[in-house]
């Protein structure tokens, strides 16, 4: 226990260490490059610098996990205190248990986190620095909702608001209807968008001379679009992928009824709940090539290739990530095949060891 407790603060101590440092560099170089069109207000700049170091937070926190990993090995062979731990009968699972468990606990805290605003950290610097408002409206938004053709002008996801709406009614593919309106208001109690005053607009229902032409009406306090939530118009139809957990499940939910694609959101779930376990088989790979002692490797050989390779493979799942988010690839094959790649890997070089032991066991 006491050797547990030791390393998880060592471990610790690397992280915390590695993340505030690739944090300021990443919010530090974004302050280089758009110092000039940051708001005049000092308040709003700290919220930006505060919002970008959450961002920093959400990009580093997995890497950073598998650098402290590499620093702590380093440590622990320079000091040979990994070869103490091996001769008093500590075995490798033993001691690479402090470190799946701190990396395991960062990972599901920063998944958790994702179903808060945290999720949206970097949309909110990027208004501010582009609007100085923390949420800026969508416009012209068209889209379907259960067979119907919805308009809107503007959209306002913070105060929950539209303007400018049409909504285009169909029945056996004919428009029954159009009803027309200033503004709406999504009322999350009852799951409708609530219009006080509504222009009903119904053609004629067939082109004869004797037909009813057109009929002209006005209603107040219609009820449409159930439970399409400002959020899920805001960030699906606008493209953008800042999505919490909570609004990705209600987008699933709901746009899968509606014959709407929903690669996108698929793609930004994976890359919450699958991506960032690399960092925990990055971190029992590189382990199973520690050595015991400087003798029998160079450290800086060994710290150096590790380095390269976590970010070969950072850059890579980033790269499929994007390629899965733009819809080039789909999202199993974007996302989660490569981090099933790296789970496998992980399993041979788990399996590696116990194999050559019991050749050895068999030759005696």
């Amino acid at each position: 226990m006491l050797a547990f407790s030791t390393l998880s603060f060592l471990y610790l101590r690397y992280f915390f260490i590695i993340l505030i440092a690739l944090g300021s560099f990443m919010v530090g170089f974004d302050l280089m490059e758009n110092a000039s069109e940051l708001p005049d207000s000092a308040n709003l700049v700290l919220i930006y610098i505060m919002y970008k170091g959450f961002y920093a937070v959400d990009m580093m926190l997995p890497i950073s996990l598998v650098f402290a990993m590499i620093a702590t090995s380093v440590e622990l062979v320079r000091s040979n205190a990994l070869a103490a731990y091996y001769s008093i009968g500590y075995s490798k699972s033993r001691i690479l248990a402090p470190f799946l468990s701190v990396a395991v606990m960062m990972i599901s805290l920063h998944i958790a986190l994702h179903a808060t605003n945290f999720a949206r950290a970097n949309e909110f610097a990027n208004n501010l620095r582009e609007t100085s408002q923390f949420i800026r409206p969508t416009s012209n938004l068209f889209f379907t909702h259960e067979g119907n053709y919805v308009y809107f002008g503007n959209l306002y996801p913070l105060t929950k608001k539209a303007e400018k709406i049409r909504i285009f009614t169909f029945e056996k593919g004919k428009l029954k209807e159009v009803l027309s309106a200033s503004e709406a208001v999504y009322d999350y109690d009852n799951g409708y968008w609530n219009i006080k005053k509504a222009h009903i607009l119904r053609p004629p229902g067939s082109l004869d001379l004797n037909a009813t032409g057109i009929v002209t009406e006005e209603r107040s306090n219609v009820r449409a679009l159930k439970d399409f939530k400002p959020k899920i118009l805001d960030q699906v139809y606008e493209g953008k992928a800042n999505f919490t957990i909570i609004d990705g499940f209600d987008a699933l939910a709901l746009l899968e009824d509606q014959n709407v694609d929903v690669a996108k959101i698929e793609s930004a779930m994976f890359r919450i709940f699958v991506t960032p376990w690399f960092a925990v088989f990055l971190i029992v790979i590189f382990f199973s090539f520690a050595p015991v002692s400087a003798r029998f490797l160079n450290l800086s050989v060994f710290s150096f290739g590790a380095i390269l390779a976590t970010l070969l493979v950072w850059g890579f799942l980033f790269m499929m990530g994007e390629l899965s988010n733009n819809k080039t690839l789909s999202p199993a094959f974007g996302v989660i095949a490569p981090i099933g790649v790296l789970f496998a890997i992980m399993i041979g070089r788990i399996g590696s060891p116990l194999r050559r032991v019991r050749v050895k066991s068999r030759q005696n």
